[in-house]
């Protein structure tokens, strides 16, 4: 069983690597200090032109298909990549990328939504979760009702990333009740802005903010269904899975980062005449935090791996996440310990990642919900102890 990457693999992590050095890093002390006046740490614009840098350094739409000018990266190397994106603060990512689900789109949808959005010409949201809908996602209660050619939504979406900067929702509500959301009875929707939905910020720990948004009769024309009526639950479903290896190949990045500070603080700040990392204290905070590390790793490129080789990947990406979203909360806590009341002010990153992390356990699949999954393909017998 061989662990190297490949030598391509090597190549497009150092590359991303280095740009992410040479262009993103220098600017995190000034998103630190636009995030303690409570402004946004980058600007539109900035990844705009961020976005377009890293185009001419090679780096767009790293799952786009070809056809659509993308990348179209393994699993793997996209999950190397995230991986270094975690490592720096700024709230960057490469561009060119789209929702997943938007490839379902016809051919007008997609010269209107999908190709605009890839060129970062619009700004899209996916919005199903609901106030009593959140990791019970089917219980979803906006509805959507057929008058003619258009259809009338109603409801309220919540905790929306991108819900207040996007232009157009991807919505998924109830159009047949009857049927059920398992049963073909939602439907998803391609809604402007301009047809009148609104958004309301949602004040959180982190930093930015999600959206509430607010569909009072709003129009949208039976050309807007995405894919097929009926369709809705199926398409959110792939929507949402597509985070459970993001997510913690992100973390790992930031748990790098963070252990990498750990362990220079450890060396320097003495107490009682020595370094505090002789203390052995310390040092099974820096032990405990590289083993999870390590093991987190491997659950994600396992992840990805299965992604790649075609194999379900819910399983072995549920665990990914759960183990991954776990491991950078307990490395980041350590750090901050580790750095004692330094770690606890806005001088040092830290209390920051501190903030962020802690949502990972929360979206795109709360920790209990990742255990029930989990739980339930071993129970029922869809995968195997092992795999085998």
């Amino acid at each position: 069983m061989d662990f190297s990457l490949s030598k391509e693999q090597q190549a497009v992590r150092d590359t991303a690597r280095a740009f992410i050095a040479k262009e993103v890093m220098p600017l995190e002390q000034e998103v630190l200090r636009r995030e303690r006046a409570h402004q946004p740490g980058l600007e539109r614009s900035e990844l705009r032109e961020l976005q377009l840098k890293a185009k001419r350094f090679g780096f767009w739409g790293l799952s786009t298909p070809e056809e659509y000018g993308g990348m179209d990266l393994p699993a793997v190397t996209q999950s190397l990549i995230w991986t270094e994106l975690g490592r720096c603060l700024v709230p960057f990512r490469f561009g060119g990328e789209a929702d997943n689900i938007l490839y379902h789109a016809d051919d007008r949808q997609k010269e209107e939504y999908l190709l605009p959005t890839i060129a970062g010409d619009r700004v899209s949201c996916f919005a199903i979760t609901e106030p009593g809908a959140g990791s019970d996602a089917a219980n979803i209660k906006m509805t959507a009702r057929q008058v003619g050619d258009e259809w009338i939504l109603n409801g309220e979406k919540i905790f929306i990333t991108n819900g207040n900067e996007a232009d157009f929702a991807i919505v998924v509500a109830v159009t047949d009740k009857e049927k059920g959301v398992h049963g073909g009875g939602t439907t998803a929707f391609l809604v402007d802005r301009a047809m009148g939905w609104k958004s309301e910020f949602i004040q959180t720990m982190g930093e930015g903010g999600p959206a509430a948004l607010v569909f009072d009769d709003v129009r949208v024309p039976a050309r807007n269904v995405l894919g097929e009526v009926g369709q809705g639950f199926a398409l959110g479903m792939k929507w949402i899975g597509k985070g459970r290896f993001v997510i913690p190949s992100n973390g790992i990045g930031i748990a790098e980062r963070v252990l990498r500070m750990a362990l220079d603080h450890a060396n320097v700040r003495e107490t009682f005449g020595k370094p505090i990392g002789e203390n052995q204290a310390i040092q099974w905070m820096i032990a405990d935090s590289e083993v999870e590390l390590e093991a987190a790793r491997m659950l994600v490129l396992r992840a990805a791996w299965a992604i790649d080789a075609g194999l379900p990947p819910r399983h072995s990406s549920s665990m990914a996440k759960l183990y991954g979203a776990g491991m950078v909360n307990r490395v980041v806590d350590r750090a901050l310990q580790i750095h004692g009341g330094m770690g606890y002010t806005r001088e040092l990153p830290i209390e920051r990642w501190y903030r962020q992390v802690r949502l990972y356990r929360i979206y795109e699949g709360t920790d209990e919900m990742l255990r029930l999954i989990i739980s339930r393909d071993l129970l029922r017998g869809y995968t195997k102890i092992g795999g085998i």
